[in-house]
């Protein structure tokens, strides 16, 4: 029965390894984007500050997208 448990063990291991490496690397770049956007938005606003002009209006798509 030992012999069995072993077989599941390294029958499974390999896809749950790759899983866990997918989710990893998926999340990281979920968070560069999210990080990225967020700081294009912070040099935006400091440019148009500069330039003494109003805020940057909120993006449609992400309030659109958010509904559905």
């Amino acid at each position: 029965m030992d012999d069995y448990w072993a077989a599941v063990l390294w029958s499974l291991l390999p896809t749950v390894v790759v899983s866990a490496l997918f989710f990893f690397v998926l999340r990281s770049v979920i968070r560069a984007d999210r990080t990225e956007r967020r700081e294009y938005a912070r040099i935006e606003a400091e440019e148009r500050a500069k330039r003494g002009l109003p805020p940057a209006p909120a993006p449609a798509a992400a309030s659109s997208a958010s509904e559905h």
